[in-house]
C-alpha cells in the first residue's frame, strides 16, 4: 500500500465510523470521507462529522443529500414517531428503509470519480440494533453489486467494501479505537441528542454505547443532556 491509496470512508459523527475512519488511515489510506443529511432528526452528528474528518486527519470531507424524510418510516426521520427508549422485539422503529444501500451507492459513485477501490462502512452485526443492513450478508450483496454496476467492475477491477467492525463487540470497538488514539468525547451517537451533543442517555443508541464503555473499561467521555438511566 502506498499513501496515495484512496478510500471513501462513510462517516456518520458516531463512535463506530469514526473508529472505522481511525483503523483506514492507520492502514496508510488516504481517505476521503462522506456524510450524509437524509432528515435525521439527530443532525448534530452532521457537524460531529466535519470537526472528527479534520481531526483524523482526511484528505477531503463531503456531505451530501438524500431525502429520506421523504420516505419516513423511521423514528428517526419522522418527528411524529416518537424513539423508543426501552429495547423493543423485532426490528426496532429506529431502522431506516433503505439508509445503507443509499449510503453506499453514495460512497460508490464518489469512489469511482477519485479511483478508490475501498469503501469503509461502519456497520456492526453484534452489538446493535437488529438492523437488516448491518449484516455481513447484505455487504457481501453490495460487494457483488458494485463489481457488476460500475465501470472499473466491467473493465476487470475490483472495489472492496470493507466492514472491519462487523464481528465485534462495542467493548472491542472501543478499545480498538481507544489504541489508535480516539477521542470518542468528539463522537455523537445518541439518536435525540440535543443541539449542545447532549446525549439523552436513554434511547438503544446511548444504551449499547454506554454498555460498551462499562464492558471495555474505559472513562465514558459522552456528553449527557441528563442523568443516563
Amino acid at each position: 500500500m502506498t499513501a496515495k491509496t484512496h478510500a471513501i470512508v462513510l462517516l456518520s459523527g458516531g463512535l463506530d465510523s469514526t473508529t472505522v475512519l481511525a483503523m483506514a488511515r492507520a492502514q496508510g489510506f488516504q481517505c476521503h470521507t462522506l456524510a450524509v443529511s437524509y432528515g435525521q432528526r439527530h443532525s448534530v452528528e452532521l457537524s460531529a462529522a466535519r470537526r472528527i474528518s479534520m481531526l483524523l486527519g482526511a484528505t477531503e470531507h463531503r456531505q451530501m443529500h438524500v431525502d429520506l424524510a421523504g420516505i419516513g418510516g423511521s423514528a428517526l426521520t419522522d418527528p411524529r414517531i416518537a424513539v423508543p427508549e426501552a429495547p423493543t422485539g423485532g426490528i426496532p422503529i429506529t431502522y431506516v428503509p433503505a439508509r445503507n444501500t443509499l449510503f453506499l451507492s453514495l460512497a460508490l459513485g464518489w469512489a469511482e470519480v477519485v479511483g478508490a477501490e475501498d469503501i469503509f462502512i461502519g456497520v456492526n452485526a453484534v452489538d446493535y440494533s437488529g438492523y437488516p443492513d448491518c449484516r455481513p450478508e447484505f455487504i457481501a450483496a453490495f460487494e457483488t453489486l458494485a463489481a457488476l454496476a460500475t465501470r472499473a467492475g466491467a473493465e476487470g477491477g475490483a472495489l472492496r467494501i470493507q466492514a472491519p467492525l462487523i464481528a465485534m463487540s462495542k467493548a472491542q470497538i472501543i478499545r480498538a479505537g481507544v489504541e489508535l488514539g480516539v477521542d470518542y468525547g468528539e463522537t455523537v451517537s445518541c439518536y435525540q441528542a440535543n443541539a449542545g451533543w447532549g446525549a439523552c442517555g436513554r434511547c438503544d443508541s446511548c444504551r449499547l454505547r454506554r454498555e460498551g464503555f462499562i464492558a471495555a473499561g474505559v472513562p465514558d467521555p459522552t456528553r449527557y443532556a441528563a442523568n443516563p438511566v
